[in-house]
């Protein structure tokens, strides 16, 4: 679905922490010889969305003295949403001995702690890392493993309170989501389930394993009167967004993202973090371990930029009306 930005702001949710420089008498960069960075990524590289992130994380090291080919070597390697190659590639990585690790997703720093407990692995968009038992606490990770988080429970209420602002109203509201790629889907039913009744909404989910399930379990969410869909965030729906996309649209379904970059290729509205701010700043930490410090003690730290992006072109091709207050807070809006 073709479209373009017309409006775009920045919108800073708190203020980020200070990333302090690393510890003195650290081995300087590139002394002795080149140093070596395994990199597990969630989506392909044959996918423009994924080599945008790559792209964004290697600017980010360059900008901090790193540089791939000189004194920084990369070993790359591409999940592409599917579970089995998260834990083939991890595997592949721990076995080349590198100095540490950079991942993204939850699936694949799961991966990566079973295949090592004394790698270091920094890893961005990990939902929940003392609930998935990835660290300690988020002030004293306590192990080989530290990070950048991606949600925090006023996210579920804030995707709720933006499916009440569509007309004709919703009523119901269906999670869709893969366990497989989203073990933390729990922790996020639990609140919408909890809260979803002050907003007059009646949660319900639709749980999918392969991409071949996903026209049939939108067809059926649409099959109800005041309906409208949830899409839970992870690596499956991110990798499938254009075949979830093209059943939405189809069935005509008011749905709701957490990534500005599905709003972007046709979603109806989203709002959530912004992935290149965490894998830049997760840059910061793998350059922090290269000089010597270690995941147990650089904290994780939760996301603090939020986008809230509304596409008024999928809402007239699907028939719905946004409410002009929620299009007027919007950080992007496209039409």
């Amino acid at each position: 679905m073709g479209s373009s930005p017309v409006r775009r702001r920045t919108l800073l949710a708190g203020t980020a922490a200070t990333l302090l420089p690393g510890p003195l008498g650290a081995q300087p960069r590139g002394a002795g010889g080149a140093r070596r960075l395994g990199v597990l990524m969630a989506g392909s590289g044959g996918d423009p969305l994924w080599k945008g992130f790559a792209d964004i994380f290697v600017r980010a090291l360059g900008d901090l003295g790193w540089r791939a080919g000189d004194n920084l070597a990369i070993d790359w390697r591409w999940a592409s949403g599917e579970g089995a190659l998260f834990e083939r590639y991890a595997s592949e990585l721990v076995a080349l001995a590198p100095d540490v690790v950079f991942c993204q997703t939850s699936p694949a720093t799961a991966a990566l702690l079973r295949a090592t407990r004394t790698i270091p692995i920094v890893f961005a968009r990990v939902t929940d890392p003392v609930a998935q038992g990835f660290v300690r606490s988020l002030a004293s990770p306590g192990g080989n493993a530290t990070g950048f988080a991606d949600y925090d429970p006023p996210l579920a209420g804030k995707w709720l309170s933006m499916l009440t602002q569509l007309s004709p109203p919703v009523t119901r509201a269906t999670a869709l989501y893969n366990p497989a790629t989203a073990p933390y889907a729990d922790l996020m039913l639990r609140t919408l389930d909890a809260i979803a009744p002050t907003y007059g909404i009646t949660l319900h989910t639709s749980t999918i394993e392969h991409e071949s399930d996903i026209a049939p379990a939108i067809a059926r969410i649409a099959q109800d009167k005041g309906a409208s869909m949830l899409a839970v965030p992870h690596i499956f729906t991110a990798v499938r967004r254009t075949t979830i996309l093209a059943a939405v649209g189809r069935h005509r379904l008011p749905a709701v993202y957490a990534d500005r970059f599905i709003t972007e290729a046709g979603g109806l509205m989203s709002y959530g973090i912004d992935p290149g701010d965490l894998i830049r700043r997760a840059a910061v930490y793998v350059d922090r371990v290269l000089d010597g410090s270690t995941p147990a003690e650089l904290p994780v730290q939760n996301a603090t930029r939020f986008v809230l992006a509304v596409n008024l072109k999928a809402a007239q091709e699907i028939g719905v009306t946004v409410a002009p207050t929620l299009v007027a807070s919007a950080d992007e809006v496209i039409e």
